[in-house]
């Protein structure tokens, strides 16, 4: 049966990029809808006033929520917010923005997640569909929210869509063509109550699939791997360590497709731009599903070829008197502040730290004795970082990030590198992970600056 909104009462909770999005594409549908947000003033009220969307501002009212029809719930907002506990009660269906814009998608959607690597792997995906003449649009979790693709979305369409755990959990009949999980690690337990409740999040990306869908897995991870036995898609996996039978991996100087065990080469590892193993993992899973989707193989290396990486994910900024300064302030958890260190070869001075999210900070003792001189600490979770690998080298703690950058920059000194992997949320001092990956970026220009004086 269709979906239909028509005349529904529609409340949609959290008007962010993604809420106002949903808020949108519910009006153009036909619903009265009311976005709902703690927030007491919005700069575009009247313009969304103007599209027809009520607005519900300041602390949630539990009997407004149970009264809705239906209710569209931001990533960021948890179920088990009062308010939406109480719409759950009264017997409300809730779903997210995701679940909410597939139900009208024409296209097939290509999904993916993991804990790390999401935003790489999207962006590469989509780059190598459109190098094929696919039209393929990145978002989700990503750049453009699901619910603003909606509109320009045709039966070839192929909508590459970067999920996360917040995302998933309010999924319902979410059903990707291709569905990619790239690696599961502790992360974002401050919300999920613990690391199998954050993987059964994760699993729901393969819930819908059948047998005449994919599943593409990253061999080398036991953990995504268990997840994926669940499912009924067909498989078609990724993996250094392990290379699968059938799947992508990489062999004599090349990455190969794997078919029954017979290779055949896809691209030239020497096309590959990125630093860094983890990112060589998130190009073989690219690669995967690019293979599955039917891309010529000289489309994938154009596309490999040009792509330098995202901003915030190894990024490079600038280079002062011999001593190389990083960006990775989407390193937000302990296995991506490890996999960061471990891109380079020595002197890493690691600026680490924020709100914590989870996991234990002495399972980098090991990368940080190989690989670093020294840590700054900042943040709230400075005292933890401090705690735990103080033992292995000297750590520093830091005000703000212009005093982080430049105590790293002294202990770096005269040829090492200072990295932004904080392993750790952004909240306590930044808005967002964006922001704190420019201000690290401004603080290293300001120390050119200085220095030039």
């Amino acid at each position: 049966m269709p979906f239909d909104v028509a005349d529904k009462h529609v409340l949609v909770v959290g008007a962010g990029r993604s809420g106002r999005a949903a808020a949108e594409l519910l009006v153009a549908h036909g619903a009265r809808v009311t976005l709902a947000d703690t927030r007491t003033y919005l700069e575009d009220a009247n313009h969304l006033h103007d599209l027809g969307v009520s607005l519900d501002l300041g602390p949630h009212q539990p009997e407004r929520f149970a009264a809705a029809d239906l209710l569209v719930v931001s990533p960021g907002v948890p179920f088990d917010q009062p308010a939406v506990a109480a719409a759950r009660r009264a017997g409300r269906p809730i779903i997210g923005e995701i679940e909410l814009a597939s139900r009208w998608l024409a296209g097939q959607v290509i999904a993916i997640t993991g804990t790390k690597g999401k935003s790489t792997t999207t962006t590469l995906t989509s780059r190598m569909l459109a190098e094929a003449g696919v039209d393929a649009p990145a978002g989700g979790n990503l750049g453009t929210a699901l619910s603003r693709q909606v509109a320009q979305s045709t039966a070839a369409s192929l909508h590459v869509v970067e999920v996360s755990s917040f995302q998933l959990e309010a999924t319902d009949t979410f059903h990707p063509w291709i569905a990619v999980l790239l690696n599961l690690s502790a992360d974002h337990l401050d919300r999920h109550e613990s690391l199998d409740a954050y993987g059964a999040a994760k699993a729901r990306i393969f819930a819908n699939q059948t047998p005449d869908d994919w599943a593409v897995v990253n061999a080398d991870d036991p953990r995504a791997l268990a997840i994926a036995r669940a499912g009924r898609a067909r498989r078609f996996d990724f993996g250094l360590d392990h290379p699968p039978a059938d799947g992508v991996t990489v062999q004599d100087g090349a990455i190969v497709r794997r078919d029954g065990g017979a290779s055949a080469p896809v691209l030239p590892l020497s096309a590959v731009k990125l630093p860094g193993r983890h990112l060589l993992t998130d190009v073989l899973a690219a690669t995967a599903v690019g293979c599955l989707a039917g891309v010529p193989p000289a489309a994938m290396r154009r596309a490999v070829e040009t792509f330098n990486g995202l901003e915030h994910a190894l990024e490079h900024v600038l280079d002062i008197d011999g001593v190389r300064f990083v960006n990775d302030s989407k390193a937000t958890n302990i296995v991506a502040a490890r996999h960061a260190i471990e891109s380079f070869d020595r002197g890493v001075v690691a600026i680490m730290g924020g709100r914590f999210k989870g996991g234990r900070f002495e399972d980098l003792r090991d990368a940080v004795r190989s690989h670093a001189r020294a840590v700054v600490a900042i943040g709230e979770a400075a005292p933890l970082v401090e705690a735990a690998l103080a033992p292995v080298v000297p750590v520093e703690r830091a005000s703000s990030m212009d005093d982080a950058v430049q105590r790293a920059y002294a202990r770096a000194m005269p040829d090492g590198v200072v990295l932004l992997a904080p392993a750790c949320a952004s909240f306590d001092m930044f808005v967002d992970y964006v922001e704190r990956g420019r201000t690290f970026k401004d603080a290293a220009r300001r120390l050119v600056q200085a220095r030039a004086r």
